[in-house]
């Protein structure tokens, strides 16, 4: 008897370690994608910048009203950008961010040109970049978001010391005014980067 109580208790520990199965854990919502450059959510930025004339219409609450105006629109192309920014890794709420502030998601346009026939698509590249695509589709967005990264990581490379808000907001400088026109933070610091960077965030709330 006292041989037959050892063994049963080690079947017992055997049969429940190999036998029974882990308690079921259902799997949490998938996590969401903020792109290589940092989260835009716990960035600072002013918003769109107050000038004379526009008073009422300037800061982080302008940025927001504006972005809130292109959300059902950019809605539709929220699939999309979500596959874009994957690939890319670009964080979605940036790419919305830059659509919206660039073309009102598309409604600024005029056959896929904004109106002095410069710039191209949703992401609105210039002539230069011998643009690809259809103005709206895959093709154009994955040739914007990756010149979008690599203007991003070419100010990381310039300025190694910089903060990651600084890199990101000289990156979006890069992308609409030339990495030429980033040579310091004050640079990065304008109304283009803070208003991009402030509607992110508002669009990383919605969804994007």
């Amino acid at each position: 008897m006292s041989v037959l109580l050892p063994l049963l208790g080690l079947w017992a520990l055997l049969g429940l370690s190999e036998g029974t199965p882990a308690p079921f854990r259902p799997p949490g919502p998938p996590r969401p994608h903020h792109g290589c450059f940092g989260d835009v959510a716990a960035m600072q930025t002013s918003g769109v910048a107050c000038v004379a004339g526009r008073l009422g219409s300037c800061g982080i609450l302008a940025s927001e009203t504006f972005a809130g105006m292109d959300l059902p629109a950019l809605r539709r192309y929220r699939p999309l950008i979500a596959e874009v920014g994957r690939r890319r890794c670009l964080d979605p709420a940036l790419m919305a961010a830059l659509i919206s502030r660039e073309t009102h998601a598309g409604a600024a346009l005029r056959d896929g040109w904004d109106l002095p026939a410069r710039r191209f698509g949703l992401m609105q590249l210039e002539k230069i970049y011998q643009p690809v695509g259809s103005w709206d589709g895959e093709e154009h967005l994955t040739q914007a978001a990756g010149i979008l990264g690599d203007k991003i990581r070419e100010i990381q490379r310039r300025f190694p010391l910089w903060t990651p808000t600084q890199h990101l907001k000289g990156g979006l400088q890069a992308y609409r005014a030339g990495t030429d026109a980033v040579g310091s933070p004050e640079d990065a610091d304008g109304d283009y980067p803070n208003d991009v960077l402030a509607r992110a965030r508002f669009y990383r709330r919605h969804g994007f």
